[in-house]
């Protein structure tokens, strides 16, 4: 099919945290045009000033080129008439898609209905998660919302918005330092740094559009996270109040890293068994990996809770690096699971691979607990 798989970005946020307001600004950039939008908030959406005329079946024609759909049924059925209006010609020309979700929303299952429908990942692939910061309230919903935790904990870019309106400047930085270590393979970004167009939001993936190319290091924020999983965060310089990172606590940002190749079918029996005990605490996981029967090119894995997008094949190693690297965000995953469960199968030779049927009675044991 030409033009896909088409990139998807999901925008997200808390309530307040300025949303529509930095898609309205994004949808006057060229860059931007034959985008569709996928709204997906509650109560009326601010782009009057953008329209030209509504359609019909929830799809509006706007001004710069873009089109903007409002979600009446699922997800998966607005990308899916997305695909059936290119490929029919109702639309021309589809470049990319961003889904705006609600500010009360968890990302996982709109990143779910993106890389889990076996039609809609030949047609799409998601890009990244953009998620926004309201600096001044950024504390206390941080505190009291467990989502706004998620939603920062799986975003590739963090931007902080109406930080010009903090009045002391050492509560913004303990602001970023507390989404640092929330999510330390995050770009975290002003707003304002948006302004000069969209290039620092988007093409979050693995291959950069403009040259073709892939960039491992800076698809997994590997440096981050792997400084992050081999530091004590046990004590928190800005605790001076108790009960203010208790959901941060939650979260777990841990790098596997294994020298040389593995057999495919370790690596699809740890990622199984990962979702089968824990999908539900697995926010996010993104891993390159050398695979024992085809060392020269390397399969590229990304996964949410349960649902695991179809692995693919890069043609070759964009870089020196070979080996296997995951980087797995979680919540409320049993201290030491994941490490322990990764080192079961990389650390044994392939015929000593542990045997399926006692793993998924008891993982827990194998993994040493």
């Amino acid at each position: 099919m030409n033009g896909f798989p088409i990139p998807v970005s999901v925008l997200t946020g808390f309530l307040g945290a300025g949303k529509t307001t930095l898609l309205n600004r994004l949808l006057k950039d060229p860059a931007l045009a034959d985008t569709a939008v996928i709204i997906n908030e509650y109560g009326e959406v601010a782009i009057d000033h953008l329209l030209v005329e509504q359609a019909s079946d929830g799809i509006i024609q706007l001004s710069d080129g873009c089109l903007c759909c409002t979600v009446r049924g699922e997800l998966v059925d607005t990308l899916a008439d997305l695909v059936d209006r290119l490929q029919t010609g109702r639309i021309v020309r589809l470049a990319r898609v961003i889904v705006e979700t609600t500010g009360l929303a968890d990302p996982a299952p709109v990143l779910q209905s993106i890389m889990g429908h076996p039609a809609l990942v030949q047609a799409f692939r998601l890009d990244g998660v953009i998620t926004l910061v309201d600096a001044v309230n950024g504390d206390v919903t941080l505190d009291a919302h467990v989502e706004a935790v998620k939603q920062a904990a799986v975003a590739d870019r963090i931007v902080l918005s109406k930080a010009d309106l903090v009045a002391d400047p050492g509560d913004l930085e303990t602001l970023r330092a507390r989404l640092r270590q929330i999510n330390p393979g995050a770009q975290l970004l002003d707003v304002g740094e948006t302004k000069t167009g969209v290039a620092a939001l988007f093409d979050c993936g693995l291959y950069n559009p403009a040259t073709k190319s892939a960039d491992v290091r800076r698809w997994l924020g590997e440096e981050a996270a792997h400084d992050h999983d081999h530091h004590d965060h046990g004590g928190h310089e800005h605790d001076h109040h108790d009960h203010a990172h208790r959901h941060d606590q939650r979260v777990k940002t841990h790098s596997l890293v294994h020298d040389g190749p593995v057999p495919f079918s370790a690596i699809e029996m740890f990622l199984d068994l990962l979702r089968s005990t824990h999908g539900e605490h697995l926010l996010r996981m993104k891993g390159v990996i050398e695979l024992q029967e085809d060392p020269s090119r390397p399969l590229v894995v990304h996964g949410v809770q349960k649902i695991l997008h179809p692995p693919v094949r890069l043609p070759s190693w964009p870089d020196s690096q070979r080996g296997t690297r995951l980087v797995l965000i979680t919540l409320d995953m049993p201290e030491d699971y994941v490490r322990r469960l990764f080192a079961a199968f990389t650390n044994r030779p392939s015929v000593d691979t542990p045997d399926r049927a006692a793993l998924e009675h008891n993982p827990l044991a194998i993994a040493g607990r």
